[in-house]
């Protein structure tokens, strides 16, 4: 069986190569194998420090190389780089048999036996595409059937981490300056009211209070507005007819039930952006996964193995679950907790991290490596930042890619989570407060409103596993060198949701007390 001829041709690479990076090789190798026999679908977690490091790869690309049957594998653009440029030459050159490697937005021909490598932007455009297809079908359209994809083709996804983002992205309508314009012009006759409309929507979007988004909910209010005005260009002698594609999309958006609008505001320049995307992505992406056997790779989608919650939220079915774990000889972190800091919510909060942050820059490796200062808050952030520049001079940077050998880098989660593959590996992490999810994000705040009218744990559900999620992908350079990380939030240490994301952070050596030895190198089995 494929199976083992995978794990004989995997072993036997690993030891000419000198392998001895990752112990999960040759187990994943054959469950990617056994997916590919059988057509079954599976989710693998690799964990956070494998993927950073990338090292599982080579474990589902041996099973894909050897599989007779074609394949469509889809990764992130600087994954795509990293397999392309060195993963698949190397392991060509050992394989006994050759298989054909193309890289596009669409399937070759019809008698393409190979590896097909497509963006995720692109594959799952062309799913939903197709769905939408087959309901316009269903409904009495013409619209053809057909997608860049063959069905029922093995699918690889690696790097699913941002997937709920990916699809939420493309399922997302937008309405900028220019399509109210161009509004106006499928319009002639209804320019005054079209400027009236967005006119008042402008100005009860300056009416919220600001939050570090730019972005708000639509109320009551704003919502009826843009109901009226469809209403309203309905009854013209052009009908909805004449509506351009983009307030098209939007109006089906719109219409939804479990949907969401939101109003983003310039407010220096005063430019409106109206956005509308579904709450409940479950039934969406249901219909995609049954189109083929689909093997999700992820570094940590779900603090459990079945990754129950996930699978709810993107509609996955019954497939094989695993989860593999670290490797406690060589991923970990030395975590720094203190328990007397105040609460993020005191008025205390920004003064004490202030000091801890000046305590811990004093500590010798930080003059010879790059230390990194998560703050959620982007006013705290702002704050530090400019204090930290006085102090420290050039050495400080907040949100800029040019981190120095020593230099000192103030961000927050979104700009860390991109940048953290190109930056220089950090000798300390400094977190001041956990990443949950604010409410004063609209996104955040339109699905935890669908878990309050379904009656559900909206915390335990929705934001402490994206807590968790998010804290373990931004730990993974630092645990990759078993490096040190320092927590300041002391939720940790007082809330009952503390103990799990200190599981989530494992393998770990944890003091509450800093000791001016601790950034020294230790030999210290964690």
């Amino acid at each position: 069986m494929i199976e083992a001829e995978v794990h004989q041709l995997l072993r036997d690479f690993l030891r000419q190569q000198g392998h001895t990076q990752w112990p999960h090789h040759l187990t994943m190798a054959r469950l990617v194998a056994r997916a590919l026999r059988l057509g079954r679908s599976a989710l693998l977690q690799t964990g956070s420090t494998a993927a950073y490091r990338g090292r599982y790869r080579l474990s589902y690309l041996m099973p894909a190389l050897v599989w007779p049957g074609p394949i469509v594998l889809v990764v992130p653009p600087a994954i795509r780089q990293q397999l392309v440029q060195d993963d698949i030459p190397t392991l060509l050159q050992t394989l006994p048999t050759v298989k054909s490697i193309q890289i596009g937005d669409c399937w070759p021909s019809n008698t393409f036996q190979g590896i097909l490598i497509t963006t995720p932007r692109a594959w799952l455009s062309a799913q939903l595409r197709a769905g939408t297809s087959q309901e316009e079908h269903r409904s009495g359209g013409t619209n053809n059937l057909s997608t860049p994809f063959p069905a029922h083709t093995v699918t690889l996804i690696d790097g699913i981490d941002p997937l709920v983002e990916w699809v939420r992205d493309q399922l997302t309508r937008s309405l900028a300056d220019a399509d109210w314009h161009q509004l106006g012009l499928a319009y002639p006759s209804q320019q005054t009211v079209i400027r009236d409309v967005r006119v008042k929507l402008t100005h009860l979007a300056f009416q919220h209070p600001i939050n570090p988004y730019g972005c708000y909910l639509a109320d009551v209010e704003e919502h009826s507005l843009l109901t009226e005005l469809y209403t309203l260009l309905s009854e013209t002698p052009l009908g909805l007819e004449a509506l351009p594609e983009p307030w098209r999309q939007f109006q089906q958006q719109l219409e939804q039930e479990d949907g969401m609008t939101w109003l983003q505001l310039n407010r220096e320049s005063g430019q409106l952006t109206l956005r509308c995307t579904p709450v409940n992505l479950a039934e969406i992406m249901a219909p995609i996964w049954r189109r083929q056997p689909v093997v999700l790779i992820g570094a940590a989608v779900d603090e459990e193995t079945r990754a129950d919650g996930y699978r709810q939220r993107l509609g996955l079915g019954d497939l094989t679950c695993l989860k593999f774990p670290p490797d406690r000889h060589q991923d970990g972190i030395q975590l720094y907790a203190p328990d007397r800091l105040p609460m993020p919510n005191s008025n205390r909060f920004p003064g004490a991290i202030l000091q801890e942050i000046r305590n811990l820059l004093q500590l010798p490796e930080t003059r010879h490596q790059p230390t990194v200062i998560l703050v959620g808050d982007t006013p705290l952030k702002a704050q530090i930042g400019s204090i930290l520049a006085a102090e420290y001079g050039s050495r400080v940077q907040v949100e800029r890619p040019e981190l120095t050998q020593n230099g000192i880098l103030v961000t927050g989660w979104s700009f860390w989570q991109d940048y953290r593959l190109r930056c220089p590996s950090p000798g300390l992490l400094i977190i001041t407060t956990l990443p949950i999810p604010s409410l004063e994000d609209p996104l955040v705040a339109g699905q935890v409103a669908r878990h309050k009218r379904l009656r559900q744990d909206w915390f335990r559900l929705f934001l402490l596993p994206t807590a968790l999620q998010t804290l373990q992908l931004a730990i993974a350079p630092i645990s990759a060198q078993q490096g040190k990380v320092a927590l300041l939030d002391n939720r940790v240490n007082h809330r009952s949701y503390g103990r799990i994301i200190l599981k989530t952070l494992s393998p770990i050596a944890q003091s509450t007390y800093l000791d001016p030895s601790w950034l020294s190198p230790v030999n210290q089995t964690l």
